[in-house]
């Protein structure tokens, strides 16, 4: 296991710099000038030449990547064009905010999906099966940008139940500073008020990521526990007068976890693709509205470390979902 551990590990030098080497030459294809963007419409020549040269955009393109490569060595991420400020500190600053988003969404799609996929694979015919193929199918059928307008729509505008956009309420202070994450670090400190206007705020952008996974997550929970209903052991594990309960979840659950887990680890890599629109669409400041501001403004150093970091983190998440399956089924060794 630790071999194995280590051989994942030492192939992520290799894709980090395969993907910084793509993302720079992509980028730099792009026909436009971020010298210009950052000057300024009405900026003069010097001034455009001054931010080229402040930058060292007014380098040969190898030379600029070997720079990059250099800094990056030692941890630098560059300095982005737009903020003015150390990349490395803007992902630090903006990542808490997408890792809370993604995290509750993930705990969400989990809790609702696995449960209801069950259901339906219990009752399979009845109108708890027919409500999940419905959930799934509306899931599978509309855009991600499609639920969270609706639910804007719904409960921020008609009904006013939950705030438009933002991550707190206007008159709420952010909670001191411990993990980034708002609701927990509120936990922490007992600051109960920004909790309820964290939660608060955290309902409908969660909400919006979680129905566009739940579909696969219930079709393929449903799919498989029926499966495994049909199986010898479940008919053995009926005949010994087990209760349902540890019919269905020790004996049929646990043995359906496999293909239920390779789905959330799906689930995480397209979170973090499916942040991008919601965080746009929510005001979240997250990591997603960071890199299209980056995206917008030709912010290369932006775009470079926001692209590597989601790089490894989905390395680390497909690396646990691995892991676990050794976790589930002994039989699995790497």
């Amino acid at each position: 296991m630790a071999q194995y551990i280590l051989r994942r590990l030492a192939l992520l030098l290799p894709l980090l710099l395969g993907v910084s080497l793509l993302l720079f030459v992509l980028t730099h294809l792009i026909p436009a000038d971020p010298a210009r963007l950052i000057a300024g419409e009405h900026a003069g020549p010097e001034q455009v030449a001054a931010v080229r040269k402040a930058f060292g955009l007014d380098r040969p393109l190898p030379q600029q990547y070997l720079i990059y490569l250099a800094k990056l060595t030692r941890g630098d991420l560059g300095v982005s064009m737009r903020t003015s400020s150390d990349v490395g500190s803007d992902l630090r600053e903006y990542f808490p905010a997408t890792l809370e988003l993604t995290g509750a969404a993930m705990i969400a799609t989990i809790a609702i999906g696995v449960p209801l996929g069950l259901v339906a694979a219990i009752g399979r015919g009845g109108p708890l099966d027919l409500l999940a193929q419905l959930v799934s199918l509306s899931g599978l059928s509309f855009p991600i940008f499609f639920f969270g307008l609706i639910l804007q729509l719904v409960f921020s505008r008609w009904l006013d139940w939950f705030p438009l956009a933002g991550r707190l309420a206007t008159g709420n202070l952010a909670p001191a500073h411990i993990t980034g994450l708002y609701v927990v670090d509120a936990l922490l400190t007992g600051d109960f008020a920004t909790l309820r206007s964290a939660l608060v705020h955290l309902a409908l952008p969660t909400l919006t990521l979680a129905l566009a996974l739940l579909a696969l997550e219930v079709r393929m929970t449903r799919s498989t526990m029926l499966e495994v209903l049909s199986q010898d052991y479940m008919r053995t594990a009926w005949a010994k007068g087990l209760v349902p309960f540890t019919v269905y979840i020790r004996h049929g659950l646990r043995n359906a976890l496999i293909p239920i887990v390779t789905v959330m680890g799906l689930h995480a890599n397209a979170l973090l693709g499916g942040v991008f629109l919601v965080e746009v669409i929510f005001a979240w400041p997250g990591l997603g509205l960071y890199s299209v501001e980056g995206i917008l403004a030709l912010d290369y150093s932006a775009i470079m470390g926001t692209a590597l970091l989601l790089t490894l983190v989905f390395v680390l998440v497909n690396l646990a979902v691995d892991l676990t399956y050794a976790v589930l089924d002994p039989r699995i060794r790497y």
